[in-house]
């Protein structure tokens, strides 16, 4: 990026994706990452081991040698890897991993942990969303009650990645009220415009009906 203001070029570090409950799409960007810094290998491969007979008494050949120094190279770039994982991982599931002493240990365990888990999710939300079509207020729920339902199976489904919005919420209710409400769902229709009422301002025109 260029600052014209200056005429130097100007960088910005990418921002680390940070975990949130679904770990394909974290894993993607968070590979993709890591493979930017170079830092890749290591976290897949792991850290080489190190070659047998390399005690510091002992002679070592330029061979062992350059694969020491290999190494040692290899552990710096794997603590930098381990910082950006520190940082995309709340601490409460940093606690739940028992290994980390690499940042290949850290990766195993959350694949391990929550490899399905957006599988599970995106199941729960095929069904929140069956509920949620097929939702209707019954005879002689409150608003109150009904808005209440609603509102948790929305929430619900976006706690599982689903992208419901106010206007879905409001024209669900206006659709699925009990027919006694059919002339205050008119009444309301014309005094409103219903593409941007909120959901609070139509729990508070039915409560005023």
């Amino acid at each position: 990026m260029t600052d014209s203001s200056s005429g130097s070029d100007t960088f910005v570090q990418p921002v680390i994706p940070k975990f949130d409950g679904f770990y394909e799409h974290w894993a993607k960007l968070m590979e993709n990452f890591l493979r930017s810094k170079e830092f890749w290998s290591l976290v897949e491969d792991g850290i080489d081991e190190m070659p047998e007979g390399t005690k510091s008494s002992e002679k070592l050949s330029d061979d062992q040698l350059k694969k020491m120094k290999l190494i040692e190279e290899q552990r710096l770039k794997d603590r930098k890897a381990k910082n950006y994982l520190y940082q995309a991982i709340d601490r409460e599931i940093m606690d739940t991993i028992l290994n980390d002493e690499t940042s290949k240990q850290i990766w195993d365990s959350m694949k391990q942990k929550f490899k399905g888990s957006s599988r599970v999710k995106r199941a729960q939300l095929q069904t929140l969303k069956t509920e949620f079509e097929t939702l209707k207020m019954k005879e002689g729920e409150t608003i109150n009650a009904y808005f209440g339902r609603t509102l948790s199976i929305a929430k619900r489904m976006k706690s599982c990645g689903g992208n419901i919005t106010e206007a879905d919420i409001t024209g669900k209710i206006f659709r699925s009220l009990v027919s006694k409400f059919n002339y205050v769902v008119c009444s309301i229709e014309e005094s409103n415009d219903v593409d941007i009422l909120t959901v609070d301002e139509l729990q508070s025109s039915l409560l005023i009906h």
